[in-house]
């Protein structure tokens, strides 16, 4: 028998997942559009993934497996519907992936199927997490995901040392997926790997990010390019940074790619993550940059300041103060859905379109790096401005 306690919370969740996503009336920038609702919140998974439903083993219908956050989403638009693969944090720590969908990827979007699940080839993994949805040119899609293991060389005191690698599976219809070997880079760390959509002299082309350490890049920092021959034996023999970590700007301590480029007439467009140090602790947001068509690893963009940063109620969560972003899509009218999670525990969405980004990463001016020619750049705004205002005097 089902505890009648399902169907009062199930009505209650329906009014939700119902619900309407109306665009933010006090918030304007002119690059991109925010949302009143996060698209998905831990509130959103299903009730049969939590509860016992059953009413003889589960007699005061407690929360068996509880959730603690839905957040970094994987994205992909696959016959005309807005798929995200979520990271779910349950309240064990151990985050699994689940697949949800939408419609118009603004609201509605439900959970389907059963979290996902694939061959176990890596018995010292502990903990997945942010994956990177790619449709490559070859015809599969391919994920790419942290696969994070405790360090083998950590002291016995030491119960929280980890290494992170980058874990790889892929499909053709999100449902069966394949696990594929870990993609084996110079670096002792690896995470933020990111495949490029297209083959780059007839190999397969990544983002990576080297790293020295499990939180701290050390020696490393900053988004790298590398190719492999063999995704079926993913090794890459050489990282070159293409877009470096740099003092006093918004990616001081640390950057990475988000999404997989966004391919435009002018460019590749990247969303990456920067991170720098505050009194409060690290600061995430977002900034573009573009690189070459002919040449990938070559930046010819790179606008000055952060993309989205957290807002109002998005810089409280799990970890305040951040936004990360591993998940965006073009639909077929090149209106862009750039899903990002804000502190660790809740998916929004910031909608645009193919040509305010790229009137935005190639037209917003660079950061000159001081103060002072922050300063005269920014004059030099105000006197243009004041110009022309006059004329509307006389």
């Amino acid at each position: 028998m089902i505890h009648e306690k399902y169907f009062e919370l199930e009505e209650k969740q329906n009014e939700l997942l119902s619900k309407k996503n109306t665009k933010k009336a006090d918030f304007y920038n002119g690059v991109y559009d925010r949302y009143e609702n996060p698209v998905i919140t831990r509130h959103h998974i299903p009730l049969h993934w939590r509860f016992d439903l059953n009413k003889e083993t589960n007699p005061h219908f407690m929360e068996r497996l509880g959730v603690n956050a839905a957040f970094n989403p994987g994205a992909i638009y696959l016959n005309e519907k807005f798929y995200l693969v979520v990271r779910t944090e349950g309240l064990d720590r151990k985050s699994i992936f689940a697949l949800a969908e939408s419609d118009n990827g603004v609201d509605n979007f439900r959970f389907i199927d059963t979290p996902l699940v694939w061959d176990d080839i890596d018995e010292k993994e502990t903990n997945i997490y942010d994956m990177r949805l790619v449709q490559h040119e070859d015809g599969w899609i391919y994920g790419i995901y942290c696969s994070e293991s405790k360090d083998p060389e950590a002291p016995a005191f030491d119960t929280s040392s980890a290494i992170a690698q980058a874990g790889l599976v892929r499909t053709k219809d999100l449902k069966k997926w394949e696990r594929l070997p870990n993609i084996q880079t110079p670096s002792p760390q690896q995470r933020n790997v990111v495949l490029h959509p297209e083959f780059v002299d007839g190999k397969y082309a990544f983002y990576t990010r080297p790293q020295d350490g499990f939180i701290s890049t050390g020696s490393g920092g900053g988004i790298a390019f590398a190719l492999c021959d063999d995704i079926l034996n993913p090794l890459i023999t050489e990282e070159t940074v293409m877009h470096e970590k740099r003092y006093h700007t918004i990616y001081e301590v640390k950057n990475g790619q988000g999404p997989a480029p966004i391919k435009t007439d002018k460019g590749w467009i990247h969303i990456a993550h920067g991170v720098r140090n505050t009194a409060a602790g690290l600061r995430y947001v977002l900034y573009t940059i573009a690189t070459s068509l002919e040449d990938p690893t070559k930046v010819i963009a790179t606008p000055g300041g952060h993309f989205i940063a957290p807002y109002d109620d998005e810089r409280v969560g799990d970890v305040s103060n951040v936004v990360f972003c591993n998940g965006a899509v073009v639909n077929e009218q090149n209106k862009v859905f750039i899903y990002y999670a804000s502190s660790d525990t809740r998916i929004h969405v910031a909608t645009t379109t193919i040509e305010k980004l790229v009137d935005y990463t190639f037209n917003t001016p660079e950061d000159p790096f001081r103060s002072l020619d922050c300063a005269k750049q920014r004059k030099d705004l105000i006197v243009d401005n004041l110009e022309l205002l006059k004329s509307l005097n006389k």
